[in-house]
C-alpha cells in the first residue's frame, strides 16, 4: 500500500487523490511539516505520518471543487522547503512560491485564457499623480479601453497592477464581452502604494479624494467613458482583501459615481475594532449600491464575512453572497471575477 502511494504520487504528482481524501507523499529519513491555506500557513505547521523507513505522508478530507494551495516547511531552519512530486507553483505576493492543486470537480476559469478571434481591448500604462496620499508622489495606473466605439462605464481596480497580471482581469474581460455576458466596460487599475496600502486601503478619505480629483479625470480624458453626473452610480470598484474593504467603503461614500461593489476576501475589523465601514452599514447608508461578496472556506476572514453579509442584508443592501471550498489567494479570486462580473455588469 505504502509503496503503491509513493508509485501514484510519482506517476500523477501530489497530492494523491482518491474520492475526497487526498495525501500528500514526503520521500525521506525525515519529514518536513505540511503547511497550507487550509492550516493559515506556518502558523499551524502539521505533522507528517511515517508510514515506514523513509515514507510519509499527511491526508484530509476536502470538498470535490476545493482549490488549495500548500507548502512544505522545515521547524528547525524555519524555512520552505519544495514538493519535488508537485511542479505547479503559484506566487504568493510576498516572497513565496506555494504548490496548489484543483480537486476532480473543480478548474481555472476558461476565462482567464486569451482565445483566438475574440478582440483585445488596449491596455495602456500611466504615471497619474497622487499627491494627496503620497507626498509629491506619481502612481501606476493602467487603463483599459474595450473593443467598442459607444461610451461605456468604468470598474476601478484596487490593487490593480496585481489583478492585471495575476489575475488576468483584462482578459476575462475581454472573453466576457465577446460573449455578451457583461455589458463592455472600461477598467482603471491603481496600484496600492506598497508598504502605504493599509493606509490607503483602511477606509481613507485622502484616496476617495485621490479618486475624485486625479485618477477619474485622468481616466476620463483617455477612456471613452460614460458620464456618471448624466447616469448616476454608473461606475463599478473592485477590490480584495484589504481592497475589498475599501471598495465596499468607496460605494458608501460615493454612490453617485460609484453603484456597484464587487468585494473579495473583505477585511471588516482589526484587533478586536470594526472599521468604519460597518459603522456606515449599520446606518443604513447608501442603500441604493449593489453589492458583490466571495470568501473562500479556508480564509482566516470566512467568519467575519459571514458576520457581516446579513448585517447588509438586513439593512436593505442589495448584496449577493458566495463561499467556495478555497484561500486568500489570487487564483480563487481570479476564478470567482466571471460570475462576480456576470451577476455584477451582465447584459
Amino acid at each position: 500500500m505504502n509503496t503503491n502511494l509513493l508509485q501514484l504520487a510519482r506517476q500523477f504528482g501530489n497530492p494523491v487523490i482518491e474520492g475526497n481524501r487526498v495525501t500528500f507523499v514526503w520521500k525521506g529519513k525525515s519529514a518536513p511539516r505540511f503547511i497550507s491555506d487550509i492550516h493559515q500557513w506556518e502558523e499551524n505547521p502539521q505533522r507528517m505520518k511515517r508510514l515506514s523507513p523513509d515514507l510519509w505522508a499527511f491526508s484530509l478530507e476536502l470538498d470535490p471543487s476545493a482549490y488549495v494551495e500548500y507548502g512544505f516547511y522545515d521547524p528547525r531552519t524555519k524555512k520552505r522547503v519544495k514538493d519535488p512530486l508537485n511542479k505547479q507553483t503559484v506566487f504568493n505576493g510576498i516572497e513565496h512560491y506555494n504548490h496548489y492543486f484543483y480537486m476532480p470537480q473543480a478548474s481555472p476559469t476558461p476565462y482567464a485564457i486569451k482565445h483566438k478571434g475574440v478582440p483585445s481591448g488596449k491596455v495602456t500604462r500611466h504615471l497619474v499623480d497622487t499627491g494627496m496620499i503620497q507626498d509629491n508622489g506619481k502612481r501606476e495606473l493602467h487603463l483599459y479601453q474595450p473593443p467598442v466605439k459607444a461610451p461605456v462605464p468604468l470598474l476601478l481596480v484596487y490593487d490593480g497592477t496585481d489583478y492585471l497580471k495575476r489575475a488576468s482581469l483584462n482578459i476575462i474581460v475581454d472573453n466576457l464581452i465577446h460573449e455578451k455576458r457583461i455589458q463592455p466596460l472600461a477598467m482603471a487599475f491603481l496600484q496600492n502604494g506598497d508598504d502605504r496600502r493599509g493606509v490607503e486601503y483602511a477606509c481613507s478619505d485622502a484616496t476617495l479624494m485621490t479618486l475624485e480629483h486625479s485618477v477619474l479625470p485622468f481616466a476620463a480624458k483617455r477612456l471613452n467613458l460614460i458620464d456618471v453626473k448624466k447616469k448616476r452610480g454608473a461606475y463599478g470598484v473592485l477590490g480584495a482583501s484589504f481592497g475589498g474593504l475599501m471598495s465596499i467603503y468607496t460605494g458608501l461614500r460615493m454612490p453617485e459615481i460609484f453603484g456597484t461593489v464587487i468585494a473579495q476576501s473583505s477585511v471588516f475589523e482589526a484587533e478586536g475594532r470594526d472599521f468604519v465601514t460597518v459603522d456606515l452599514i449599520r446606518a443604513k447608508m447608501s442603500r441604493e449600491i449593489k453589492i458583490w461578496m466571495d470568501i473562500g472556506h479556508f480564509d482566516w476572514l470566512l467568519e467575519d464575512n459571514r458576520r457581516i453579509q446579513p448585517l447588509l442584508q438586513n439593512n436593505g443592501y442589495n448584496v449577493t453572497y458566495h463561499e467556495a471550498p478555497a484561500g486568500h489567494n489570487y487564483t480563487f479570486w481570479r476564478d470567482e471575477l466571471p460570475n462576480a462580473l456576470i451577476t455584477m455588469f451582465g447584459k
